[in-house]
């Protein structure tokens, strides 16, 4: 230092000198600081896509258990639609049978009975006109002697329509009269129409006179 620089210079110097250093220091540290940035941000990435997949994962799980719901109700609802369709046509072929059969069935000496089979179970309408059929056939089965007794085959719904099933019923009938006293065994073949919203009556009767074997009715 020579003798004329001033103890002022002298400091005013070593200033300046820090403020390079200290800019130096800040420069350098920059990219150190921009370098950890783009390593955070890096590290948040995976964290970020983790959240996402669980969101998506979550949101696909919801969505089948949702899907799984629906199809096991839907499922569920068409199988207690099959069965309530089994059963209510079970009902129908065993109101048809059971009709049937005792309809079939006669004895020349109890013609009442075999009246009140006949009309059981079906509408005003059909039972009024049953009335009067077997007020008819009464005129031949007592002269005759006529007796008959019947077991049942099977019924089968043939179709359904707006709660009306159409059954047709098979029952084995086996005839007696004077001219026939050892016996006629035929097969009766009855087709019903049952209204399932009307109480389950029956509204049509076809085939009744298939209960009356043609080889033994009256000449």
């Amino acid at each position: 230092m020579s003798k004329g620089t001033s103890v002022a210079e002298i400091t005013k110097a070593d200033d300046n000198v820090e403020d390079r250093e200290s800019a130096v220091t800040t420069t350098a540290a920059e990219p150190a600081r921009g370098k950890q940035a783009a390593a955070a941000r890096f590290t948040d990435r995976p964290i970020r896509l983790k959240t996402i997949l669980s969101v998506v994962l979550v949101a696909g799980l919801v969505g089948l258990s949702v899907f799984l719901a629906w199809q096991w109700r839907s499922t569920s609802e068409d199988l207690n639609s099959f069965e309530q369709s089994q059963s209510n046509n079970a009902r129908a072929e065993k109101i048809s049978l059971d009709y049937a059969t005792g309809a079939a069935e006669m004895n020349f000496q109890s013609p009442d009975e075999w009246r009140g089979r006949l009309t059981a179970g079906t509408s005003p309408e059909l039972s009024n006109r049953l009335e009067q059929a077997a007020t008819s056939m009464e005129q031949l089965i007592q002269p005759l002697q006529w007796s008959s007794t019947a077991s049942p085959i099977a019924a089968k719904v043939e179709s359904v329509t707006d709660g009306v099933y159409q059954v047709v019923t098979f029952v084995d009938v086996l005839t007696k009269n004077t001219q026939t006293p050892d016996g006629t065994s035929s097969t009766a073949t009855y087709k019903m129409s049952i209204d399932s919203k009307n109480g389950w009556v029956i509204t049509e009767i076809s085939g009744m006179d298939a209960a009356i074997d043609p080889a033994s009715a009256p000449k």
